[in-house]
């Protein structure tokens, strides 16, 4: 049986938060981390995050595709903070990343040890929405213009001392690499 002692250090726990815009590469990063045996949750497709109507706060299970006109004006993707709080719970135990993004993450931050924002410019956004396959959102005009006036200000949003920016325009494996770096993992 292994002793631990004072020169043996417990294994890192944290709850990293990947964010960014549509399409800078977190769903590709989560599968990535996943692959490398770290647990890592996709926000969007794992049940964190939701469409809200803005007016009513009504839960939208099934949006309308393609989105007519003005929807995501008045709909927004926001993250459930109780399902947060339930993965901040599991990672008192073990280090967890959760990759996503939602208009309201200001409502969840608090609870993230780090957070670590992804960035692309206006032209590799707009060819990896042109041609990804995992999902559809941004192959609509509105969709497309929606994220590129969210892409704009992403950056200086997420620049504070708190937030680490990584230029998601790298391969894959240096994004996950510089990821796994600053979480010190």
């Amino acid at each position: 049986m292994a002793e631990f002692g004072p020169l043996c250090e417990a294994p890192p726990v944290a709850l990293i938060w990947v964010t960014g815009n549509s399409g800078v590469g977190k769903s590709t990063v989560c599968d990535l981390l996943k692959r490398r045996g770290w647990v890592a949750v996709d926000a969007d497709w794992e049940g964190y995050s939701h469409w809200v109507d803005r007016v009513s706060g009504q839960v939208v299970a099934d949006p309308p595709f393609p989105v007519p006109a003005g929807w995501l004006d008045r709909y927004g993707w926001r993250m459930a903070r109780e399902k947060v709080e339930s993965l901040a719970a599991r990672a008192a135990t073990t280090t967890v990343f959760l990759c996503g993004s939602a208009e309201n993450g200001d409502v969840v931050d608090d609870l993230f040890d780090l957070v670590i924002c992804l960035v692309v410019d206006d032209e590799t956004l707009t060819a990896r929405l042109a041609s990804r396959t995992t999902n559809s959102f941004g192959s609509h005009p509105e969709e497309l213009a929606a994220a590129l006036r969210a892409n704009r200000p992403t950056e200086s949003v997420h620049r504070r001392p708190d937030v680490v920016i990584i230029d998601g325009t790298q391969p894959i494996a240096s994004v996950v690499d510089a990821v796994l770096s600053v979480a010190d993992v």
